[in-house]
């Protein structure tokens, strides 16, 4: 007995080591299965849809500080969300390629150019502080050339003041820039804006400037006369059509500016269009609010059907949106999705906040103006669906900074902002192939399409006018790709500073007339119904040997005046307009 205890005190003392490595190794082993367990659970909790708190988002894994801080935003986020910066239209996306002006045997007669605004500020307001919506600190030479100019002339002999628009009019007063360099003023033109526009100015000189000859000035006999240049060059060579609103007042004069000679520039009259859609007199229509109410419906139900998308909602809305609890909370997802961008259009941290503000998700059942697909008194009818302020309005308010309260914080994380606008992305392309989209794009564009139709006749019959400008919304251009049938991989979203262009030629072998429409620099004539197949005219663009397609212009005359309304089981508009629209969409047919 005695030598077995021995025996076994020995063994023990031999392998106290191992004894010790072995439960070691057994302790680290539950320690990192306690770790894995706790991170799996936190990221449960944080991931979109998952029902965290009486809203159904909790804080996530970020931090927040006392007044509303900044939660970081790695590599990988900055690149998932790279295709929804695109809606930006950040100064690389704004470059030539196949546009026109010189093709081999043709001559270019005119061009009519419809473009949205800017960079703006969102529609509602928000928290942001810490934005910067101005041009990078190493500035930008069109922008810096464009403000010396300004400056220049304003403290000229002349006594004339061109930081405002001197002209008698409707823009009599307006500022030609933001009022500050680096904010991102409510509803306003914001300097990153301005370059934009300057930019697609500087890439129209490239293309037309020659070309249309835009570069020549007039010959003039008056003799001894003393002409000025406002005297010498106002005529009707350039005509510019803009919304009562700053930002497409001043993005108008801002990519002119870029295009034309200052004397030019000087001699300038600006129109206003009374509707964002370009209507001028053909604008009242009954069917367009019905179908406007159709697809508000279809878009509605694909919402409530998205309990992940109505928290993520309520989440970043409370966080960057300056509602107070008076005011009902968060109920609209695409005014959401126009603060979102705020942020992603500005490389600015993603948001965090120190209050919570939630509503019950089942008022947005019984809310009727929750999504505005198209609306002619509306601006960003694709990423904000809250109605723009009136010009006059626009002046009086200065948004605010209300103070974050409440006990709850986070941050809004890269899931968040994926599962909100990979929503509205979805809703965007599913609007736009719908037959109610095509319908109402057809009606509001109307005017505006027998506007540019009476334009190319009168650049064909030897008018003077060379180039006109429609600055609008995106809204003016949903109308008019709809009606056209043009269509993009984003939907119905438009891009800031998105261009279309309908170039204008005749040919120096047979003197006939064709045209061309590019939209965002791609050619987009095929396209086009009247324009497709064998309709159009397929030519040599440049030297390299690419091709540009061309459409006889009869064509799109015997589509306004004899197949226009044919979609809408009309022969003319007063009677597409009186039409009915027919039973409601069925519950599945988004």
């Amino acid at each position: 007995m005695k030598l077995l205890l021995k025996e076994l005190t020995r063994l023990t003392t031999q392998h106290r080591t191992f004894y010790c490595y072995m439960f070691l190794s057994i302790w680290i082993f539950l320690l990192i299965a306690g770790m894995y367990r706790y991170m799996g659970n936190v990221e449960h909790n944080s991931s979109p849809g998952s029902g965290g708190g009486s809203g159904g988002y909790g804080p996530g894994t970020g931090t927040a500080s006392s007044g509303g801080g900044i939660g970081a935003i790695d590599t990988s986020s900055a690149q998932r969300f790279a295709r929804y910066r695109e809606r930006c239209a950040s100064l690389s996306q704004l470059t030539r390629m196949d546009d026109g002006g010189i093709l081999e045997g043709w001559k270019l007669q005119g061009v009519l150019l419809v473009i949205r605004h800017g960079d703006r500020g969102a529609m509602s307001h928000v928290h942001a502080n810490g934005i910067n919506c101005g041009v990078p600190a190493d500035g930008d030479s069109l922008v810096n050339r464009y403000r010396s100019f300004l400056h220049n002339s304003s403290s000229s002999a002349s006594g004339s003041n061109h930081m405002y628009w001197s002209k008698v009019g409707p823009f009599h007063g307006f500022p030609l820039l933001p009022a500050t360099e680096r904010g991102c003023p409510l509803g306003q033109l914001t300097y990153k804006g301005i370059a934009q526009l300057l930019h697609v100015g500087d890439i129209m000189h490239q293309i037309y400037a020659h070309p249309l000859g835009l570069l020549l000035k007039p010959n003039t006999l008056r003799g001894s006369v003393d002409t000025t240049p406002h005297t010498l060059l106002n005529s009707d060579e350039v005509v510019v059509f803009t919304t009562r609103y700053r930002r497409t007042f001043q993005s108008a004069l801002a990519l002119l500016f870029a295009l034309l000679p200052a004397d030019k520039w000087l001699a300038l009259n600006v129109r206003e269009s009374h509707s964002m859609a370009f209507c001028f007199g053909d604008c009242s229509c009954a069917q367009t609010l019905v179908l406007r109410k159709r697809l508000m419906q279809l878009a509605e139900r694909q919402l409530l059907r998205r309990a992940d998308v109505l928290g993520v909602m309520q989440w970043i809305g409370g966080t960057l949106l300056q509602h107070t609890a008076t005011e009902g909370g968060v109920t609209n997802p695409f005014e959401v999705v126009d603060a979102m961008l705020t942020v992603l259009c500005h490389d600015a941290a993603l948001p965090c906040r120190r209050r919570n503000v939630s509503q019950p998700l089942s008022t947005l059942a019984h809310n009727p103006e929750l999504v505005d697909v198209i609306n002619i008194d509306q601006d960003e009818t694709a990423a904000n669906l809250v109605p723009p302020l009136e010009p006059a309005e626009e002046e009086q308010l200065e948004a605010g900074d209300a103070a974050p309260n409440g006990e709850r914080a986070g941050c809004v994380e890269a899931s968040h902002v994926d599962a909100l606008m990979s929503f509205a992305d979805e809703l965007s392309l599913r609007t736009a192939r719908h037959v109610y989209y095509k319908r109402s794009g057809l009606l509001r564009a109307y005017g505006m399409i027998r506007h540019i139709v009476g334009y190319m006749l009168k650049m064909i019959s030897g008018d003077r006018t060379k180039f006109v400008l429609y600055s609008g919304h995106d809204c003016t251009l949903q109308y008019l790709t709809a009606a056209l049938g043009i269509l993009n991989d984003q939907g119905q979203t438009i891009a800031y500073a998105s261009r279309l262009a309908f170039e204008v030629y005749r040919s120096e072998a047979h003197t006939d007339y064709y045209f061309r429409v590019v939209h965002n620099g791609r050619d987009v004539t095929q396209q086009i119904d009247f324009c497709e197949g064998g309709k159009s005219l397929r030519v040599t663009r440049d030297s390299r040997g690419n091709k540009a397609d061309l459409c006889p212009i009869e064509n799109i005359i015997r589509f306004l005046h004899e197949d226009y309304f044919a979609p809408l089981n009309a022969t003319n508009f007063k009677e597409a307009c009186a039409a009915s629209v027919g039973p409601p969409a069925k519950a599945n047919e988004f």
